[in-house]
C-alpha cells in the first residue's frame, strides 16, 4: 500500500532544513539544466491538503477542451482534435491531442486507448518529419485539466541542450517561435497525420483573443 499523504509528507521532508527546504537535486548537474544552481534554492514543501480542489473542467458544463476553445485545430476526426496551442511557444511547435468527448486517460475504452497509441505514434513521426526537428516529446500530466490531453514539444535540431524532461521549461524561457512560421509547420503536421492516418487536416476552431 503506498504511504498516506502524511508519511509521504514526512518521509521527503525527512532531510529538510528548519523551513521544509530540501537540498537541490541530482538534476541540477545535468548538462541539460537549464539554471546555473548557485543561488537556486527548493521552495518548501507544504503538507498535504486533502480532499484535493477539482480539477478544471471536473464539470464537463465548464470544460474549455470541450468547448474547443483553447487553440486552433489542425487536424481532427470524430473522436479526436489536435490543435496548435494559441499561447506563443519559445519551442519550434507545440501541440496538443485531445479527445472530443470528455474523457480523463484512465476513462478511455480499449479502442480508444488503442486509437490514441497509433496516433502518438503518427503525429510523433509528423513532427520528426519537419526540417531542423530533431524529436517529438510526448507528455501527459492532467493536473491542470481534467480534460484528456497530451502534449507533443518539437526539439530542435542541433540543440542538445534541450533534450530531456526540460523542454518544457525551456518553452518557457525561450523568445517566441515567429507566428507565420509556427503556424505553417502546424498546418504540416495535420496534413501529414492525415494522409497517414486518415481524418482532416485543416484549422476548424479559433480560441478568442
Amino acid at each position: 500500500m503506498p504511504l498516506t499523504p502524511e508519511e509521504f509528507f514526512e518521509n521527503a521532508t525527512a532531510f529538510a532544513d528548519d523551513e521544509g527546504r530540501v537540498g537541490l537535486s541530482r538534476m541540477t548537474g545535468w548538462e541539460i539544466f537549464p539554471f546555473e544552481p548557485d543561488g537556486l534554492r527548493v521552495v518548501s514543501l507544504h503538507r498535504p491538503e486533502t480532499p484535493e480542489a477539482p480539477r478544471h473542467g471536473q464539470d464537463p458544463k465548464t470544460c474549455r477542451s470541450c468547448a474547443a476553445s483553447d487553440g486552433v485545430a489542425v487536424w481532427e476526426n470524430d473522436a479526436w482534435r489536435l490543435i496548435a496551442m494559441s499561447e506563443p511557444s519559445g519551442a519550434p511547435l507545440v501541440l496538443m491531442l485531445l479527445s472530443k468527448e470528455h474523457f480523463d486517460l484512465v476513462d478511455l475504452s480499449d479502442d480508444m486507448a488503442a486509437q490514441l497509441g497509433q496516433l502518438i505514434v503518427h503525429a510523433s513521426r509528423a513532427i520528426e518529419s519537419l526540417e531542423h526537428i530533431a524529436r517529438a516529446h510526448v507528455s501527459r500530466w492532467g493536473d491542470g485539466g481534467a480534460h484528456l490531453h497530451i502534449f507533443f514539444f518539437a526539439r530542435p535540431e542541433g540543440f542538445t541542450q534541450l533534450r530531456g524532461t526540460c523542454l518544457a521549461v525551456w518553452d518557457d524561457l525561450l523568445a517566441p517561435v515567429p507566428r507565420d512560421v509556427r503556424d505553417r509547420d502546424a498546418a504540416r503536421v495535420g496534413e501529414l497525420l492525415a494522409a497517414s492516418y486518415g481524418g482532416t487536416a485543416g484549422a476548424s476552431q479559433e480560441s478568442p483573443t
